[in-house]
């Protein structure tokens, strides 16, 4: 490779072209464009470019052809590809992914972003290895699937399941923030009943919310090991959250505590979005009914258009509701990958721990629930601190 990466950028639209090209060359890149899908194979051809981008929308040349050409060629055949799509046509993702694209991104601003942090690792860069703690995300496509339940439950795991290395029990640092919306989910579960949220958080002035104000004032769940900063506690609270402060917020946090764990229930939108992005581990929670495994891989196949890389993703299948529905086999057919672990049918236990805000794990010790929920937060700890020293996300 040249000291100078050269980056092709093949796209009908004059503007989107040039926008992005005048981006990567602030950002040091050498940058080919061309208008045309037969003008960028030529250019691909005789250039031989380091990472190629590429929006389908072509007049000339389908994609899926493009693709195809450029993964046939023995110069183009191993040179990394990011479908940049205007348009996100159905099928469309799953189709050029298959014909060889490493990548494929909707466009927005905030694809945009994503695009430049995923090209040193696209062009085999080294990366620096994030610090601070390990961001990991609780969503659901579907309600009723436990969400909140689990994610209260694994933070606790986590928190106690650190291992020294001369094999005594020691605490991680684990702080948990509510961000389902209108009405908080976590503060029921645990039993905390003080003022301090998300809401009253984010009202505050940034140059008081600290990374030491939250390792100081976030209260301590004794319990549940870990600390909480509670979710919106009325819809008309939830109105006044100051949403441009939740990066900030989640930024500082990472600061002080070696995990932080943040619950969306089933929220996508302009809040969520971004976190996702952001996210070490993705834990999407799933039933065993074909309707929310349907909406699972609908959400997705989304984030993967939003940049979230399939490898960031734990899914997790909760029979909260009971035994019948798909089996894990079906269910990792129709997702197009294996599920991370599954949580047995727990009769109304959960709902009795929640009820006493005890952990699971403490109320029920002997169920064979509780090898679960210990192997989920090991296997998603271990996730994270593997993506986290690669650069990853």
């Amino acid at each position: 490779m040249s000291e100078t990466p050269t980056i092709l950028i093949i796209d009908a639209d004059a503007a989107s072209r040039n926008y992005l090209a005048t981006l990567l060359k602030k950002a040091r890149y050498n940058v080919l464009t061309a208008s045309l899908g037969k003008e960028g194979l030529i250019l691909a051809w005789q250039h031989l470019p380091q990472l190629i981008i590429l929006d389908p929308a072509l007049p000339d040349a389908p994609a899926l052809g493009l693709v195809a050409r450029l993964r046939q060629d023995r110069r183009t055949a191993n040179v990394p590809c990011v479908a940049f799509s205007s348009a996100g046509r159905p099928g469309e993702m799953n189709t050029l992914l298959a014909a060889g694209c490493n990548e494929y991104l909707m466009k927005s601003s905030e694809a945009v972003a994503r695009l430049l942090e995923l090209i040193p690792r696209l062009l085999g860069r080294a990366t620096t290895v994030k610090k601070g703690g390990a961001l990991v995300v609780f969503l659901s496509a579907k309600g009723g699937t436990g969400t909140s339940s689990l994610c209260a439950n694994l933070a606790m795991c986590t928190a106690t399941c650190k291992e020294k290395e001369e094999g005594e029990k020691a605490e991680r640092r684990v702080a948990v923030v509510d961000l389902v919306l209108p009405i908080g989910s976590i503060a029921h579960i645990v039993g905390y009943t003080e003022r301090l949220n998300v809401v009253s958080v984010a009202a505050m002035s940034a140059d008081y919310t600290t990374p030491l104000f939250f390792q100081e004032n976030l209260p301590y769940q004794m319990a549940w090991h870990f600390r909480l900063l509670a979710g919106s506690p009325d819809p008309e609270s939830a109105n006044q959250l100051q949403v441009n402060r939740i990066p900030e917020i989640i930024s500082a946090l990472q600061e002080v505590y070696d995990a932080v764990f943040v619950d969306l229930g089933r929220s996508l939108s302009r809040i969520s979005i971004p976190i996702l992005q952001r996210a070490d581990v993705i834990v999407l929670v799933l039933g065993p009914d074909l309707s929310t495994v349907t909406l699972t891989k609908i959400v997705w196949d989304y984030l993967h258009a939003q940049g979230v890389e399939a490898e960031r993703l734990y899914p997790i299948l909760n029979r909260a509701v009971g035994l019948e529905g798909m089996t894990k086999a079906e269910i990792d057919r129709e997702l197009g990958r294996e599920i991370g672990v599954t949580v047995p049918y727990l009769s109304g236990n959960m709902t009795l721990a929640n009820n006493r805000h005890e952990p699971f794990i403490t109320k029920f010790p002997m169920d064979s629930a509780v090898l679960s929920f210990q192997q989920a937060a090991r296997s998603i700890m271990e996730l994270a601190t593997r993506l986290r020293g690669k650069g990853g996300g």
